[in-house]
C-alpha cells in the first residue's frame, strides 16, 4: 500500500511539473491523489476482511463435516470417480471389520460382493452424463473375514461449481443385514405355510372390514380359474358365484355363525368356474374379531375343492343296491382321498388300508388285514402320552366324527410322527355299528411351525425371556387369582419387580447397538440365574426388565432384588477390549387382591424404581401397596445398597 501511495505521488509530481500548473491547481491535484489513495486503502482492507471471513467459514464447514463423519452411527465414505475410497469414518470401517487406514487403501470394487458388482453401474453412467446427482440402492459388501453383509447405500455427487464436472461421491452406508435375514426367515416360513395349504388343496380367504374387502390366496382363485388379485375387494362378489340352489343354505349357515349359534361357519355348495362350469366346494370359516356391538370385523376361512368327492357321492347314490354299510365305508374313504385311511370292522379288525396309511404306519396292507387295530395303529396324546382310544358309539346313538389335532403316531420301530386324525364310526341303515374309518395325515412340519410361531409370539427375540404381551397376560392371571383367593400380598404371595439398568446408554453410545444387545443377553442370563424356576422374567423393552416372584414374602423379594443388583453389577462385560460396568435400580410392588389393576401395580413399581434411581442408583425401593396409596403423603422408601 505504501508503494502504491508513493507511486501515485511521484506520478502526480512529474505530471504537474510538465503541466506548469499554478499553486491552487497543484493543491487540487494533490487532494485528488490523496483521495484516490485513501479509497484504494479502504477497498483493499475490505477485500482482506472478506478473504479472512471466507477462510473462517470454510474452516468451520470442514470441521462440521469432519465431526459429522467421525460421530455418525452409520458408515460414511468419500469415494473417487475411479472407485478409490478417499476418506471414511470409523462406523463404516467397523461394519466391515477394517481399520480406517486399511479400508482407505482399498476400492469399493474390492469390498463389494462379486454378485453385486453390477449394482450402481447405471448410477455411475448417469453421473458422468450429468443426469444423476443422488443415488440409493441395496447391495452386499464383504467383511475383512470374507463374510457378506447387506447394506443400504445412499449418497450424492459433488460437482465443480463452474464446470459442473463430477469430482467425487459422498456415500452413507447403513447396515441392514439383520433386516435382510429376518425377511428371509419370514419368507421361508410363509413359503412353508403356503406350500402346506397348496399341498392340501385348500384356498384361504380373509375378510377384513377395516380394509374394506376380502383377499383370497393364490390357491383359492386358481381353483376357480381366476388370476391373483382378480377377485379381491368386494366382500359380496363370491356370493354371486354360488349356484342359485345353494345360496339359501350358505346364507343360513352364515347367519347362524354370525349370531353365535355355531362355533364356525361350514357349508358345501357349488360355485361357477370362470369358464362357466360348476364346481363343488367345502367352505369353513370363523369370525375372529367383532366390534363393541357384536358386528363382524374380521373372519378367516378356507375353501376346499370337493368336486371329486361329490361326483363320487353321486355315483354311489346310483348304486343303491349295494349294502348300506359298504356304501358308507366307500363314501367316507373316497372323501378322504389324499390322506391316510384305515378301516375296521365292528370287532376292531383292520379291513382296509390305503397306500398313504401304509407309508405312515410302516405296515404293509396285506400284513395288516385281519389284525387288531392296536397292532397296526397306535396313537397317543402329544401332551399326556396316553393312548387315544377308539370308542364305539352307544346303540342307537348318532356319534359325530372324533377329531384330534394333538395325536402322535408311534410306529413299530418306536419312531414318532405328529398327525391330525379324524375317527368316524360307520352306522348302517339299521342304525348298527359296523366299524370305524380313521383318517389321518402327517402334521409334523405344520405342528413344529405352530410351536415356533407360538414361542415367537410370547418371547423376546433377543433375550429369549417372556415379552411384554405374554408377561402382562401372566400378571393379569395372577391378579385375578389373588382376588379370587383374597391374597393380600403383604406377608406372602406374589411380588412384582421393575428393573431398569443404570449406565446402559453409555454402552450403546460407545460400543454400538451390537454391544448393547450382547450385554442385554448377559443381563437376562444373570437375572434368570438368581431366581427360582417358577419365577417369571420378562424384557419389557429397551433396558427395562420385569420379574414376578411366584412365592415368597416381601422381605424375601427384597433379598432377591439385592441378588439381582449384585449379579448385574458383577457382570464382567468387555467389548472390543473395553470393559463396561453397569448397574440396576429396582422397584418392588406387591401383587394382591387390593393392589389394583395390572397397570396400577406396574406404575407403582415404576415409580419406586425412579425413586431408587433418585436415591443414588444401584438400590431397591419398595412401593406402597394399593391401600396405602390413599395416603398421598406416602412415598416409596429406598433400601440402602448392600456394601
Amino acid at each position: 500500500m505504501a508503494l502504491l501511495l508513493a507511486g501515485l505521488c511521484v506520478a502526480a509530481s512529474i505530471l504537474l511539473s510538465r503541466l506548469h500548473l499554478g499553486v491552487d491547481a497543484l493543491k487540487f491535484c494533490l487532494q485528488i491523489a490523496v483521495g484516490v489513495a485513501v479509497g484504494a486503502l479502504v477497498l483493499v482492507a475490505l477485500f482482506i476482511r472478506r478473504i479472512s471471513e471466507d477462510r473462517r467459514q470454510i474452516s468451520e464447514s470442514e470441521q462440521r463435516f469432519r465431526r459429522a463423519m467421525e460421530d455418525s452411527a452409520i458408515g460414511i465414505a468419500v469415494v473417487g470417480l475411479d472407485g478409490r475410497i478417499l476418506q471414511t469414518n470409523p462406523a463404516f470401517a467397523a461394519m466391515l471389520g477394517y481399520t480406517n487406514e486399511e479400508i482407505e487403501a482399498l476400492t469399493f470394487f474390492q469390498i463389494t460382493h462379486p454378485e453385486d458388482l453390477h449394482i450402481g453401474r447405471e448410477t455411475m453412467d448417469g453421473m458422468r452424463a450429468g443426469t444423476v446427482n443422488s443415488f440409493h440402492f441395496e447391495k452386499r459388501y464383504l467383511r475383512k473375514d470374507g463374510t457378506p453383509v447387506w447394506a443400504h447405500l445412499a449418497g450424492s455427487v459433488i460437482r465443480d461449481e463452474s464446470s459442473d464436472r463430477p469430482l467425487y461421491l459422498v456415500s452413507q452406508i447403513e447396515n441392514i443385514d439383520a433386516r435382510k435375514q429376518a425377511e428371509v426367515r419370514i419368507a421361508e416360513a410363509e413359503t412353508r405355510w403356503n406350500f402346506a395349504l397348496a399341498g392340501a388343496g385348500q384356498g384361504v380367504w380373509d375378510l377384513d372390514m377395516r380394509k374394506g374387502g376380502t383377499t383370497y390366496s393364490s390357491t383359492w382363485v386358481k381353483m376357480l380359474g381366476y388370476a391373483d388379485g382378480e377377485l379381491d375387494g368386494d366382500t359380496d362378489r363370491w356370493l354371486t358365484m354360488i349356484h342359485p340352489d345353494d345360496r339359501e343354505t350358505v346364507a343360513e349357515a352364515d347367519r347362524a355363525h354370525l349370531e353365535g349359534k355355531t362355533p364356525f361357519f361350514e357349508a358345501e355348495f357349488r360355485m361357477r368356474h370362470k369358464d362357466g362350469h360348476w364346481m363343488w366346494f367345502l367352505d369353513r370359516g370363523k369370525a375372529i374379531e367383532r366390534d363393541e356391538d357384536g358386528r363382524l370385523v374380521r373372519a378367516i376361512g378356507s375353501l376346499t375343492d370337493i368336486t371329486r368327492r361329490k361326483e363320487a357321492e353321486a355315483r354311489l347314490t346310483v348304486s343303491a343296491a349295494m349294502l348300506a354299510d359298504e356304501k358308507e365305508r366307500l363314501r367316507v374313504t373316497l372323501q378322504s382321498i389324499g390322506d391316510a385311511v384305515i378301516c375296521t370292522d365292528a370287532a376292531n379288525r383292520v379291513t382296509f388300508m390305503n397306500p398313504v396309511a401304509e407309508k405312515l404306519t410302516g405296515v404293509a396292507g396285506d400284513e395288516a388285514l385281519g389284525k387288531m387295530l392296536g397292532h397296526v395303529y397306535w396313537a397317543v396324546d402329544e401332551e399326556t402320552g396316553h393312548r387315544i382310544g377308539m370308542t364305539r358309539p352307544a346303540i342307537g346313538a348318532q356319534a359325530p366324527p372324533d377329531q384330534n389335532s394333538r395325536a402322535v403316531l408311534i410306529r413299530r420301530d418306536d419312531t414318532r410322527c405328529s398327525i391330525r386324525q379324524v375317527v368316524s364310526p360307520i352306522i348302517n341303515e339299521r342304525n348298527e355299528f359296523c366299524g370305524l374309518v380313521i383318517v389321518f395325515q402327517d402334521f409334523t412340519d405344520a405342528r413344529a411351525l405352530q410351536r415356533q410361531l407360538a414361542h415367537a409370539a410370547a418371547h423376546d427375540a433377543l433375550t429369549g425371556l417372556a415379552n411384554r404381551s405374554s408377561f402382562i397376560r401372566a400378571m393379569e392371571e395372577l391378579v385375578g387369582q389373588a382376588r379370587k383367593d383374597g391374597t393380600s400380598g403383604k406377608g406372602s404371595g406374589h411380588q412384582f419387580m421393575f428393573i431398569d439398568l443404570d449406565h446402559f446408554k453409555l454402552v450403546n453410545d460407545t460400543g454400538g447397538h451390537a454391544a448393547g444387545d450382547a450385554l442385554l443377553k448377559r443381563v437376562a442370563g444373570a437375572v434368570r440365574g438368581v431366581l427360582g424356576p417358577d419365577d417369571i422374567v420378562a424384557r419389557l423393552g429397551g433396558d427395562e426388565f420385569a420379574v414376578i416372584l411366584k412365592s415368597g414374602s416381601a422381605a424375601g423379594a427384597k433379598i432377591a432384588a439385592r441378588s439381582i443388583i449384585d449379579a448385574i453389577g458383577g457382570l464382567d462385560f468387555i467389548w472390543d477390549g473395553r470393559p463396561h460396568l453397569i448397574g440396576a435400580s429396582i422397584g418392588l410392588a406387591a401383587i394382591g387382591a387390593n393392589c389394583g389393576e395390572v397397570d396400577e401395580i406396574i406404575a407403582r413399581a415404576d415409580a419406586a424404581c425412579y425413586a431408587a434411581k433418585a436415591a443414588g442408583r444401584g438400590c431397591v425401593c419398595v412401593a406402597p401397596d394399593g391401600e396405602s396409596m390413599a395416603d398421598s403423603t406416602q412415598r416409596p422408601e429406598p433400601l440402602a445398597a448392600a456394601s
